[in-house]
């Protein structure tokens, strides 16, 4: 019994441990800067059975029900570019009462998805923030962003920047994760399990 006890023990640590080791987020985004551009970049693999023309469609679809505009879409190409204008807001947590403390900003972008054997490439770049001010909306460039969410003199200005940089970071990551959905076709609406 003392053994059987030992062994459980140990196998349920094993997993433990296992669990805690795989804490990436496969999500998740990080920000690539390559001179004076700064973009997201990733590549992700689908099922061996989805097709570059599948691809080409369920993105396109995504997008269509997301709002966002086509600027360019070529199947034969296995090329879509997508652009759209965002509000969002630099809150964890926002569930819109009156007390929650709303600090919006508006984002513009592109989203560049490109298709090849069976996996797609997406590129989020062409990204510009406007900033609320007491005389209009400032416009700050992704690569201004990160110069300023970097910048060492202002710890104020740096940890503004970041909090944007950090928003805008977790809408991009949940939006690429529902792409990956459908394009999947593995989102709760298509499930065959009802």
């Amino acid at each position: 019994m003392k053994t059987l006890f030992l062994s459980f023990a140990f196998i349920l640590l094993a997993f433990a441990a296992r669990c805690q080791g795989n804490t990436a987020n496969p999500d998740s985004v990080s920000l690539r800067v390559d001179g004076t551009n700064a973009y997201y970049q990733k590549t992700v693999k689908v099922d061996s059975s989805i097709m570059e023309s599948m691809i080409y469609l369920r993105s396109l679809e995504f997008f269509a029900a997301k709002n966002f505009q086509q600027n360019y879409g070529f199947d034969q190409e296995g090329k879509l570019i997508c652009t759209t204008a965002q509000d969002l807001n630099t809150n964890k947590v926002y569930v819109g009462d009156e007390g929650d403390n709303v600090d919006p900003y508006t984002v513009q972008f592109s989203i560049t998805i490109d298709m090849k054997n069976r996996r797609y490439r997406y590129t989020i770049n062409n990204v510009v923030f406007y900033m609320p001010t007491e005389t209009g909306n400032r416009r700050l460039g992704l690569y201004d962003m990160y110069l300023k969410a970097t910048n060492t003199q202002s710890k104020r200005v740096a940890r503004d920047a970041k909090k944007v940089l950090d928003s805008f970071e977790r809408y991009i990551a949940s939006l690429t994760g529902e792409l990956y959905q459908a394009v999947e076709k593995k989102g709760a609406i298509d499930s065959t399990k009802f």
